[in-house]
């Protein structure tokens, strides 16, 4: 127990926040790699904070296999703890930020790509009611959403539903179901719909790793006993579709978003056996404080 305190009394004293975070995007998204293209940084750099955290606590944090890797039980305490660190230091500079008045103000939301059109008339009407807010948008998929605020980076953004509703509170912003998008030419071609496991011996260009509908793509596919065979990936719609068409693979979309695609260049068929749902809402952490702005933002809404 005492040889734990001693790592937590350490990671309170952390100078180096960066190499801390850094870590836990690693585990969240279970990659360098992916890590790396989240936070805009190179592999190596990633690999060396980790590193150097590990050296400052004085303990290995990641049990490295191959291209694999697990966490130590330090790594969990350390895991575990950080994320309270994180989550600190932005309600500090939240609260610091925020005994200014609203007069001036910014807010950064997390929007999922494919969201990005039911995200347009609330920012609109936002900024008729909020001037003076300045608004940026961080465009990444519902995992890194969720873990950017559990570490207090960002305090709203748009999440796949359902989500652990200890720990978020959310407003519905869409309720939608996934699509099947196949080449024009392709045997799918007069379908009104297709079940799931019709596509098994299918190549899929799916979502990249960090998006939730990713993982709920895979399940889905599990479910009905087989693995999709990714032929490609991509968190832009309109790549997907452009692969889909040179016949790369099939892909799952949003029927919103699917229904943009002009017509005759692709097949659109519903897709069941099971439905795939597409359910998406603004989401904040429960337990944290919020900004006047983020506070804004959420009246504005309701």
């Amino acid at each position: 127990m005492t040889y734990y305190h001693d790592i937590y009394s350490n990671l309170a004293c952390v100078v180096d926040i960066k190499a801390l975070r850094y870590f836990i995007e690693v585990v969240n998204l279970q990659s360098f790699t992916a890590a790396a293209e989240a936070l805009n940084v190179t592999q190596p750099t990633i690999s060396k904070m980790v590193k150097n955290l590990e050296e400052e606590l004085g303990t290995p944090l990641l049990l490295r296999e191959y291209r694999r890797f697990h966490l130590t039980d330090a790594g969990r305490v350390v895991l575990n703890r950080g994320l309270d660190v994180l989550a600190a230091e932005a309600r500090l500079q939240a609260e610091l930020a925020d005994l200014n008045t609203m007069a001036v103000g910014e807010l950064t939301l997390g929007v999922p790509p494919l969201a990005g059109m039911l995200f347009i008339p609330l920012i609109a009407n936002f900024k008729r009611l909020h001037p003076q807010i300045e608004l940026s948008l961080r465009e990444e998929g519902g995992k890194a959403i969720e873990a950017a605020l559990d570490t207090g980076e960002l305090e709203i953004g748009g999440l796949l539903l359902p989500v652990d509703e200890n720990r978020f509170e959310t407003l519905p912003l869409s309720d939608d179901r996934l699509v099947l998008v196949a080449a024009a030419t392709s045997k799918w071609q007069g379908r009104s719909e297709v079940r799931l496991t019709e596509l098994s011996t299918e190549h899929f260009v799916l979502y990249s790793a960090s998006y939730s509908l990713n993982d709920r793509v895979q399940a889905a596919c599990q479910t009905q006993g087989f693995s999709p065979q990714i032929a490609g990936r991509s968190g832009q719609w309109e790549f997907m579709v452009a692969l889909v068409e040179s016949g790369l693979g099939v892909a799952l979309l949003p029927e919103s978003v699917a229904r943009r695609i002009p017509a005759g260049r692709c097949v659109i068929a519903a897709l069941s056996e099971p439905e795939i749902p597409w359910r998406i809402a603004l989401g904040w952490r429960k337990d944290v404080y919020l900004s006047r702005a983020a506070r804004a933002w959420i009246e504005a809404l309701r």
